[in-house]
């Protein structure tokens, strides 16, 4: 199969309709699982007792808030190094996505620091940091609607979007450069869980199911941005032309 003729936005647009379900119904019952073994089945903290169980919301909306800025860096570098409309587009489409993850994390966040450190807010690296993320994106996104000119746009945006992203490392890494209040973490791909396995299992299946939501809401997103943005929309009429059939 040549995958090359999907950087289109033309050939795409039908390609990401019929892969939408699919990561739809995968989300749904990971977190769906996610969430009855987290809420129900793990045993209760002896230090946080049942307040820890934000962790299951707080932490795969934090990794994903980080993980999602990172690939829509990519897509925007990939459309400055290519000229490719499509990476553009991608880009333009992450950006809400990761923005309601990085305000899940600081919300759940609050609610977590609140019995934990009797306080919703402290000016703590992480948090500060992960706030800073919400304004990246929020500026990325502001920046992109206020320069009328799409090319233009794609590129300053872009930019802002690879500059950005010297904030994740120190998202990351904050809790082991500076003393902060924030917990390390829990989970490394360099030293074994500091959980119990079905904790850990809960927190993977929520990771999982956030990121199959995501790449639905993505790939829907991206098509309502093909229709905004090329000038001639009429291929997205599955009777439209003759063409359009084949591209499918």
């Amino acid at each position: 199969m040549n995958w090359s003729k999907y950087s289109a936005p033309l050939a795409f647009y039908p390609l990401a309709g019929k892969m939408i379900p699919w990561f739809s119904v995968v989300a749904a019952l990971a977190i769906a699982v996610g969430l009855y073994i987290g809420l129900l089945v793990a045993p209760t903290d002896a230090t946080q007792h049942d307040s820890y169980r934000i962790i299951f919301v707080h932490v795969p909306a934090a990794w994903m808030s980080m993980f999602l800025y990172v690939v829509m860096a990519i897509w925007a570098g990939i459309g400055m190094g290519l000229n490719a409309r499509l990476s553009f587009m991608m880009a333009q489409a992450i950006a809400p996505t990761g923005a309601m993850f990085t305000f899940i994390a600081l919300v759940t966040g609050c609610m977590w620091g609140k019995p934990t450190w009797g306080t919703y807010w402290v000016w703590d690296a992480r948090l500060t940091s992960e706030l800073i993320l919400l304004f990246q994106y929020a500026g990325v996104m502001l920046l992109r609607t206020s320069i009328d000119d799409l090319r233009r746009a794609d590129r300053a945006s872009g930019v802002l979007a690879l500059v950005g992203v010297v904030n994740i490392p120190i998202i990351y890494f904050s809790v082991q450069w500076w003393n902060t209040l924030h917990q390390g973490a829990s989970v490394s791909m360099t030293a074994a869980p500091k959980m119990a396995a079905i904790m850990l299992t809960a927190m993977l299946l929520m990771t999982f199911g956030f990121w199959m939501y995501s790449i639905a809401v993505i790939l829907a997103r991206v098509r309502c941005v093909i229709l905004e943005r090329e000038s001639q929309p009429a291929w997205s009429n599955p009777s439209a032309a003759p063409e359009v059939a084949e591209a499918r």
